[in-house]
């Protein structure tokens, strides 16, 4: 790698990152690019402990940058595993009101899936949802057909492949640790050497705060590391769940609470939670870094956002440690489930960006420099809206990066 000399450099081996490799490869074909990841394999940390749910649309305002990428997104994913045959399932899923009070919020979802495109929508009542998630109780729900699960690792590894039989390049265990500017050019010091760009598209995930820091941007959010822990159901107990399985969301929990999930390699999981992780990539509970830790706190807006979430967080971190009250939510949705249905699950950790007033950023955020591109917000629906998301900033670097070299 050492003094290698690329038209674009990307940071990030995840499915955003390999996307957008992907179609520029595809877009400009003429620019040398090379994709940068820090571990030894792709896809290990946001992309390889995704939930592997294929989402519509139906949550997020319309208009908004989640809502237009991820409808686009999803109907260009399916192509995508059709035809790069790629095993994935529409099962479909119901958001359930558990009560009347919710029903004005069902339909308000309802109203935006529509608003945003998202085919086949239908509110049902008891005797239907039954009928499609027979073991479930509530008053009414919105079922989504087109919902579905696949495994992201493997549509990951296809973008991969995909953008390196075009000649692209990928290092792996090439940890960024400076980037400097000189004239018309980036060098990027790794831990395999240093290689030159012109440009610079950072895809950094949980890093991505950092890796925008290192270029000299004024970065206007820190990324805020929340741990979903999962249990996983017994196989003898895979019949409760038939497909997808949610709650209508709190409008006072910035997350979409407790579910359960059907995933494509033939396990079903519950939950997770949401607890603040003590290190960026904090996947178990007794996982600490004191820099990271030291860095939330000498962040304004990590204290205005405990401020205000400091009770919820509270329940999420007693929830974590009491199987019971874990146990508890899930029967809310489903009564039949009991604690012996409840085997160990692992855990995933999802990359927040909280601005300075406090705010949890709730749409992509993508921003430009002179010779960058940061994405600095893509948290679910993201693997879902990879695709679009790859096309959109694949089209702004051949917009603002000027000609090839």
């Amino acid at each position: 790698m050492e003094s290698s000399q690329y038209d674009i450099a990307i940071i990030g081996g995840g499915i955003l990152g390999l996307s957008t490799a992907m179609q520029l490869a595809g877009r400009a074909p003429h620019w040398r690019v090379a994709v940068l990841e820090k571990e030894e394999e792709l896809a290990t940390h946001q992309t390889g402990h995704n939930s592997g749910v294929m989402h519509s649309g139906i949550y997020y305002r319309p208009g908004s940058h989640k809502a237009r990428f991820c409808v686009a997104g999803l109907n260009n994913l399916v192509r995508f595993c059709d035809e790069n045959e790629i095993e994935y399932q529409q099962c479909g899923k119901v958001i359930i009101a558990l009560k009347e009070s919710e029903l004005g919020r069902l339909q308000d979802l309802y109203d935006r899936g529509t608003a945003n495109g998202v085919p086949d929508l239908e509110i049902v009542g008891p005797e239907r949802l039954k009928e499609i998630e027979p073991h479930v109780t509530g008053v009414k729900a919105l079922w989504a057909p087109h919902t579905g699960i696949v495994d992201f690792t493997k549509v990951a590894a296809a973008y991969a492949n995909k953008f390196q039989q075009a000649g692209g390049d990928i290092f792996t265990g090439a940890a960024v640790r400076k980037i400097t500017r000189s004239a018309g050019s980036v060098a990027l010091e790794t831990t395999k050497g240093t290689l030159q760009a012109k440009n610079l598209i950072n895809c950094a995930g949980l890093y991505a705060d950092r890796v925008a820091a290192m270029t000299g941007e004024n970065v206007p959010v820190r990324i805020i590391p929340f741990r979903g822990e999962y249990y996983t159901l017994q196989p003898e107990s895979h019949h409760l769940v038939s497909g997808l399985i949610y709650p209508v969301p709190d409008p006072q929990f910035p997350f979409l609470g407790v579910h359960f999930t059907r995933n494509i390699k033939g396990h079903v999981e519950a939950g997770p939670n949401a607890v603040l992780a003590l290190r960026r990539e904090g996947y178990r509970k007794r996982d600490f870094s004191l820099g990271d830790n030291l860095g939330n706190l000498a962040y304004p807006g990590f204290w205005k956002m405990a401020m205000k979430y400091w009770k919820i967080g509270m329940g999420e971190v007693y929830r974590s440690y009491n199987k019971r009250v874990f146990l508890r939510d899930l029967q809310r949705l489903l009564p039949e489930i009991k604690d012996s249905d409840l085997a160990g699950g692992g855990s995933g950790v999802r990359a927040q960006a909280v601005a300075k007033d406090g705010s949890l950023l709730d749409d992509f955020s993508i921003i430009q420099g002179r010779d960058t591109i940061h994405v600095l917000n893509a948290p679910s629906p993201g693997a879902t809206s990879s695709l679009a998301i790859g096309e959109h900033i694949a089209g702004l670097a051949v917009e603002n990066f000027g000609a090839p070299s």
